[in-house]
């Protein structure tokens, strides 16, 4: 590789343009038998793979000897063929003269409405099945509107089982004037409408001879011929996913362009650090090109050295991507456990990865009738239209001109699991409008003047473990040190600052974001910070620790079991809570996570609080006469 981006350049053999399409519908519409006949009118099912199918079928259709269950070619999880439904989004490849095609197919169920998303995300046409029996179902349009909220504006309407229905025109034609009044209003462009017979081959692979009154091209032709134009930007963008340095002597920059074309000599900017450089060679695996457009795979090297990262956007010098750190988005929630407002997590766009949280739902979207719903969270399958906050902004476009710089996942920071697709709008207005103003004084600087270390002792621990009253205990013993303390703790934070929030999980993910803010403003000016506050939740607990610096944040576990917190019960809470009385108390009806591994892990057990406070200033004088400086 590293030898043959040193060789003279040598022209690129131009590729069969590309197709990306998906079928979906609704279960039992022949999804996956439509794909599998559409495979073997094409002549693209092998000799091995055709006597397998000749025998799995016999097997399901004992009672009709040389019926071929076309479904088998793609509905590949042994759980799929038990339960004669597709789960999974099954890929297949193939190709004809003209095009190659990549299809998903897509699981009609709504509870795999995530699956479908998947598939319908890189998708530049859906082929959309409707039971000619059924008509259009409430899957149907929960489909079509995933497709136009994902940018899909091709449809081939496929309506099925038509020898179920006699072949009558005039279903047919009642079927495709309701879903193309639908299509209009999701903005979908493109609506090709034709009558199939998925197991028989109908207008298939060939054109049927049972509808005589349809004159249209069969499905394998209209795939092979219908127009996808490129929905990407005309500016020049690639990201950056590779920074290639094979020996001293060379270090390029490699990505998939994603937007417009550029040539040797072109001037770039790398964003988001702004920095210009002209390129100097387009490196690929075939040789150096004179210049290069969307879709190529490309290493640039340029004519100095910039800074330039995995996760940057290189782009056209005269026409940057814009920049932001705040979007109006459209989010498809994926994750099993709903998403909370100002819960943060970790967005993904192109190869980029920062800190998010939804700062408001504005509407949530009933995607059978497309009406907006107020909402303070989202369940499984939902879609809503947010607005998000990071905490760096980003080189973007919106998904509408650019799905790879538009679009976007969140990712749950503890479990790691995709939790939302989503999709960039337009960046909202605050964030051109709010800069960070410059001040002379700094947080070391503020500490210095008193004398120490400025610091956030964050105690978590469930109700009656004794937070209050080690922090108390804390902060009397600093300040007879001479230490400049302040504590903050939940119940007194309730009568002022908290006092709109009440307990629910959107309201302790705020609550704790609200202290956390706070804290982080007090450790600035130079103070420590004591914090008490339940804070049931890891995730809320990590957002506060990412607002300070290495070894500012100390988390103390005061670690007192339930049944003797129970037993404490100082305000009546857990017995309230038991009656009924309160609901979503931690430790009862709401859960608490512990902490995995704090700086401090309290075992109150049979220790006295004095005791436990005494380690916790004795690990805060030694961590600070060890600190640098």
């Amino acid at each position: 590789m590293a030898s043959a981006m040193h060789d003279q350049a040598v022209p690129a053999q131009r590729e069969k343009e590309l197709l990306r399409f998906i079928t979906c519908g609704s279960v039992d519409d022949g999804k996956s038998t439509l794909l599998g006949r559409l495979l073997y009118d094409a002549g693209l099912v092998p000799d091995d793979q055709l006597a397998a199918l000749a025998r799995d079928s016999r097997k399901i259709h004992a009672d009709s000897p040389g019926k071929l269950d076309f479904s088998l070619l793609t509905d590949g999880l042994d759980a799929e063929r038990q339960q004669g439904i597709t789960i999974d989004v099954a890929y297949r490849y193939f190709s004809t003269a003209r095009r190659s095609f990549i299809v998903a197919d897509c699981p009609g169920h709504e509870q795999y409405t995530r699956n479908m998303a998947t598939g319908a995300s890189t998708a530049g046409l859906a082929v959309m099945l409707v039971d000619a029996r059924k008509g259009l179902l409430a899957q149907t349009r929960r489909h079509t509107y995933i497709c136009a909220l994902l940018g899909v504006r091709r449809v081939i309407l496929a309506v099925n089982k038509m020898d179920l229905v006699d072949y009558r025109q005039d279903i047919f034609d009642a079927i495709s004037t309701e879903y193309g009044e639908l299509a209009r209003n999701l903005g979908i462009a493109t609506v090709h409408s034709l009558p199939v017979v998925a197991p028989d081959g109908d207008n298939v692979g060939t054109r049927s001879s049972h509808m005589a009154w349809y004159q249209g091209a069969c499905l394998l032709e209209m795939l092979d011929s219908v127009d996808v134009p490129s929905e990407t930007s005309t500016d020049f963008r690639m990201p950056v996913q590779w920074v290639n340095r094979p020996d001293h002597s060379f270090r390029g920059y490699a990505g998939t362009i994603r937007g417009g074309t550029i040539a040797v000599g072109g001037e770039i900017v790398a964003q988001p650090g702004m920095q210009r450089a002209r390129v100097e060679r387009i490196v690929t695996a075939d040789g150096d090109l004179p210049e290069a457009s969307e879709g190529q795979a490309v290493t640039f090297t340029f004519d100095r050295e910039i800074d330039v990262s995995r996760g940057d956007v290189i782009a056209d010098a005269m026409r940057p991507a814009p920049m932001s750190d705040q979007f109006a988005v459209h989010l498809l929630w994926m994750g099993d456990a709903a998403l909370l407002p100002n819960r943060t997590y970790w967005l993904k766009i192109g190869a980029r990865t920062v800190n998010a949280r939804v700062t408001a739902i504005k509407h949530k979207v009933d995607v059978n009738t497309q009406a907006e719903l107020a909402a303070r969270r989202l369940e499984l399958n939902e879609v809503g239209y947010c607005n998000i906050d990071l905490d760096h902004a980003i080189a973007f476009e919106a998904y509408a001109t650019n799905r790879t710089l538009g679009g976007f996942i969140l990712i749950d920071r503890q479990t790691h699991a995709t939790v939302a697709c989503g999709m960039l709008d337009f960046a909202l207005r605050r964030a051109t409008n709010v800069h960070w103003q410059h001040l002379d004084l700094d947080k070391r600087t503020r500490g210095l003047s008193k004398g120490q270390m400025p610091r956030c002792l964050w105690f978590t621990g469930l109700s009656g473990a004794g937070k209050s009253t080690i922090a108390n205990l804390v902060e009397r013993r600093l300040h007879a040190l001479g230490r400049h303390t302040y504590l903050l703790d939940g119940d007194n934070l309730r009568h002022g600052l908290n006092k709109d929030l009440g307990f629910t999980a959107e309201a302790r993910v705020e609550n704790v974001r609200r202290v956390a803010e706070v804290a982080h403003l007090l450790v600035d000016a130079g103070l420590i910070v004591l914090v008490c506050v339940i804070s049931p939740f890891c995730s809320e607990r990590e957002f506060a620790r990412d607002l300070f610096t290495p070894g500012e944040f100390v988390e103390v576990f005061v670690d007192t079991p339930l049944v003797e917190c129970e037993r404490r019960d100082p305000k009546g809470l857990y017995q309230k809570a038991r009656a009924g009385l309160i609901r979503n108390f931690t430790g009862i009806d709401s859960p608490y996570e512990r902490p995995d591994s704090p700086e401090l892990h309290l075992l109150s057990g049979d220790a006295q609080a004095e005791q436990l406070a005494e380690q916790v200033v004795s690990y805060l004088l030694v961590s600070e006469a060890a600190a640098p400086g």
